[in-house]
């Protein structure tokens, strides 16, 4: 699980900074990388509101466990 939890950190970092490149510059990397509605732009984009569905239900619903695996890890020096 602590391997979906990276790659879900992972994806909404990369809307983060796509969705704070269109707020102050226009640029909008995913649409520019992939087209602008292409296939590829639009599956990384369903991506990453997946990853933020999980996000969500791991705050809402498991916050203890996400919690209890990353900090557990942290402290045996298990990566």
């Amino acid at each position: 699980m602590k391997v979906l939890d990276i790659v879900v950190t992972a994806l909404l970092l990369i809307g983060a900074l796509n969705w704070g490149l269109i707020g102050f510059f226009g640029f909008n990397l995913i649409a520019a990388a992939f087209g602008e509605a292409g296939v590829y732009s639009r599956l990384i984009y369903a991506v990453v509101g997946v990853a933020a569905l999980y996000e969500i239900g791991c705050f809402t619903f498991g916050l203890k466990e996400t919690q209890h695996r990353w900090c557990e890890s942290l402290a045996t020096g298990k990566h």
